[in-house]
């Protein structure tokens, strides 16, 4: 699965983390003299090969104090090294490219082109990690059904996903003062608290168990486990203990509103379909008959198993929308055994509405805590009754 080999990469890639800053140096002093130097020198351009090496050096240096300075802001906690690496290759390419264009073009050509890529691209560094991260979005939904028909006020949901904690960052205390804002009647949370590379880290579970017990709302808060490697069996008591939030696991609660009955299905995610499939099943045996139906499960892969069974709302999150889009292709990977079918959004199959939240955090181990026209989200749900399951979408 696409995200079995994600998950396989990132920890292939973790591995530098561990490495000495010495190795680290040493590497990128081998990438500032190979970057199509010698071809620059055998043209007789020994200057302009010095000057492509000094500036790949500068860069680099500039964009590892970016990324040393991350925690120290109180932005993110992930690794230098590899993420550094990554941009040090990116540069060395760039170089490569300069060195060889610049056998036919004057040299000023190339050193221009080169000097605006390195601007581009620590421009690109800082607004991926430091601005697009924290720009908190609010999606809004309004659905209509004829199981809702009676209530006395529509019903407001607040739908918050993968968390991904590490450290207090200024995000969760943004989405916690949101929470209060908005004033929902219901908050669900459909899983992954804390971020991969801090599963077993104590001050992380401790920050993770204050926050969560902060979230309030009338009608209760209730959550579902995300992937098993992310949200660690073995700690999930200790992640939500004393904190107030309900924690599903393959069983169905009612939540009576105006006379009307909301049935929260909640199915954990042991990222095998087929297990997940039973587990679906399980809870949907205990829903009450004409109930308006809310699955909660991490990862949008239930959605052909919930337009069968005639789930009427579907909130998963997992793809964290890419994390990381291109122009006109978005996510560049999903983490889906569907791909992109259900990168994030909104998606109607049947009589089945899903939504797949971008999430708030951030992917750990190797990979950039970084968002690129992807930014953290909220989903905020107003549900009325009406004739038919209609839809209303507000960014």
């Amino acid at each position: 699965m696409d995200y079995n080999r994600l998950h396989q990469t990132l920890i292939a890639l973790h591995r530098p983390a561990h490495w000495r800053w010495w190795q680290v140096a040493a590497i990128v002093i081998v990438l500032a003299t190979t970057a199509g130097l010698p071809s620059l020198w055998a043209a007789g351009n020994a200057g302009v090969g010095l000057a492509l090496a000094a500036g790949y050096l500068l860069f680099v240096a500039l964009d590892g104090a970016l990324l040393a300075a991350l925690p120290r802001w109180h932005l993110s906690f992930g690794p230098v090294q590899p993420p550094l690496l990554a941009l040090a290759v990116v540069r060395w390419l760039a170089g490569l490219a300069a060195a060889l264009t610049g056998r036919w073009l004057p040299p000023a050509w190339p050193l221009a082109a080169l000097g605006g890529g390195y601007l581009l691209l620590s421009g690109l560094a800082v607004y991926g990690c430091v601005v697009e991260p924290f720009r908190l979005t609010v999606t809004e939904l309004e659905l209509r059904s004829p199981k809702l028909a009676g209530l006395p006020r529509p019903l407001r949901l607040l739908h918050l996903s993968d968390l991904h904690m590490e450290r207090p960052t200024p995000r969760d205390e943004r989405v916690l003062a949101l929470a209060a804002e908005l004033t929902p009647d219901l908050i669900l949370l459909t899983g992954d608290y804390l971020n991969l590379s801090y599963t077993e880290d104590d001050a992380a579970i401790a920050h993770a168990r204050r926050w969560l017990s902060r979230l309030h709302a009338p009608l209760g808060v209730y959550a579902v486990l995300g992937t098993p490697e992310v949200d660690v069996r073995q700690r999930a008591h200790d992640v939500f203990a004393d904190t107030g939030v309900r924690l599903l696991g393959n069983e169905t609660v009612g939540v009576a509103v105006g006379g009307r009955e909301i049935a929260l299905i909640g199915v954990t995610c042991e990222r095998d379909l087929d297990i997940d499939r039973a587990g679906l099943e399980a809870a949907l045996r205990h829903v009450p008959q004409g109930a308006f139906t809310i699955l909660l499960y991490h990862i949008p892969d239930l959605m052909p198993e919930a337009v069968v069974r005639g789930i009427d709302l579907y909130l998963a999150g997992h793809t964290h929308g890419g994390q990381w889009r291109l122009p006109g292709y978005g996510a560049v990977i999903t983490s889906s055994a569907y791909g992109k079918r259900y990168e994030m959004g909104h998606y109607v199959e049947g009589q089945t509405h899903l939504y797949v939240s971008r999430g708030l955090g951030l992917e750990g181990l190797a990979a950039p805590r970084a968002r690129f026209l992807c930014p953290p989200e909220v989903v905020w749900l107003t549900l009325r009754g009406g004739r038919s399951f209609e839809v209303e979408e507000r960014r």
